[in-house]
């Protein structure tokens, strides 16, 4: 069972990771502060008071700026050389493994699996800011956090569920990233034609 659990946390901090990094360093961090999860010992960093600090500040930040158009694209843009390496990192952790060739694994899946969530994430808002209405990129937002909850969840509550459903995830992943960065170069194509008009 510690290996399903060790598989669920590897496999959620990674795919969070993608979705929202600071909040999911933070909510981890406090929870583990608390004692309402047990994290592996690789991960007790989390609970660092200074850790969770900076982490709560860059979660506020990254909340309010992705609900505004175009800020939420430009923020993605920053992120895309952060979280991919830190659900690298985040999965090593949880996998908590002496062995370099299982914990260079979970670092390899994790960091593709976070860099998978976070294109399709970047993809999708840059297509719905093609919207000349705001209300999209908040209800969008609200449902990644919403997601997020659940999928955080899972992950403690119900880990071998949380696998299940990431599974269905990372299939709906491969299906859903070419329609969505096919879009998104049709936009940009668009933008380009325009500007040279």
């Amino acid at each position: 069972m510690e290996l399903i659990s060790n598989l669920a946390l590897a496999g959620g901090l990674s795919w969070a990771s993608g979705l929202r990094l600071y909040i999911t360093v933070f909510a981890v961090g406090m929870m583990n502060k608390f004692g309402y999860i047990d994290l592996p010992a690789t991960l007790d960093i989390l609970s660092n008071p200074i850790v969770i600090a900076v982490a709560g500040i860059l979660a506020v930040i990254e909340f309010l700026a992705d609900k505004i158009p175009y800020v939420d694209t430009a923020w993605d843009s920053i992120q895309t050389f952060i979280r991919i390496p830190a659900g690298a990192l985040l999965a090593m952790g949880a996998i908590n493994t002496s062995d370099p060739i299982i914990a260079t694994i979970a670092a390899l899946l994790g960091g593709s699996l976070a860099g998978a969530t976070h294109a399709t994430k970047a993809g999708s808002r840059a297509l719905i800011n093609t919207s000349p209405e705001p209300v999209s990129n908040i209800a969008a937002s609200f449902t990644e956090e919403s997601a997020l909850i659940t999928g955080g969840w899972l992950v403690f509550a119900h880990p071998a569920v949380f696998i299940g459903v990431l599974c269905g995830f990372i299939l709906l992943l491969f299906w859903l990233l070419p329609k969505v960065w096919r879009g998104a170069k049709m936009v940009l194509s668009k933008f380009k034609f325009s500007s040279d008009n």
